[in-house]
């Protein structure tokens, strides 16, 4: 059985395109199967994106578990001075967030395969991810630990995960690594997280 936190080689291709806006941002992309949500931009995904308080002044934006790349595209048009980086582990959906990254005509963004931040040597002023939860806790809340190292101090880290898989754990970890964790909404089981790195290491 094939998951999109996996490489499958062997599985058929269905490409489909998808549609949506998001406040002043229309989105066409491209999508396959064996990437996650591949019919419609996922629900949490797109509460996420609404309740993200993007700032110009971010310099490096990480979309950490990519997709197919509605998340670090939709920033990369919201932030257009900002370099934006996207990475998955999945080969299939990095491939798709280039041609999507094309597609939707963005200029200040690139995607990369990448185990969490295996590959990503660079820090950042925002990181978002909607999370691979189906990988398992150890996973999550590794990249949870990835990603305060990655930020700069004063950066910021946004997650979306559902109550009933594991939201309210997740509080208790950021707040364990951050020393606080702020949930911004909460949106038909939806829980969007924020914390902010404070000090240096």
């Amino acid at each position: 059985m094939s998951h999109y936190y996996m490489n499958d080689k062997k599985l058929n291709h269905e490409i489909q395109e998808i549609r949506f806006n998001i406040g002043n941002h229309e989105m066409i992309l491209h999508t396959d199967r064996g990437v996650f949500s591949r019919s419609k931009l996922d629900y949490g995904t797109k509460v996420l994106l609404e309740n993200i308080d993007y700032q110009l002044d971010y310099k490096t934006i990480i979309d950490m578990g990519c997709g197919y790349g509605p998340i670090g595209i939709f920033s990369a048009k919201s932030c257009p001075k900002s370099k934006v980086i996207m990475a998955d582990v999945n080969e299939r959906a990095v491939l798709l967030a280039q041609e999507n990254i094309a597609k939707n005509n963005v200029k200040n963004a690139n995607a990369y395969v990448s185990f969490l931040f295996e590959n990503i040597n660079e820090k950042a002023d925002l990181i978002i991810s909607n999370p691979p939860i189906r990988a398992g806790k150890n996973t999550v809340f590794n990249l949870y630990e990835q990603s305060y190292n990655h930020l700069n101090t004063g950066g910021v880290f946004y997650a979306v995960i559902q109550k009933k898989q594991g939201a309210p754990s997740s509080v208790n970890k950021l707040e364990e690594i951050f020393g606080h964790c702020s949930i911004v909404t909460k949106d038909k089981g939806y829980w969007v997280l924020r914390a902010k790195k404070e000090k240096k290491d």
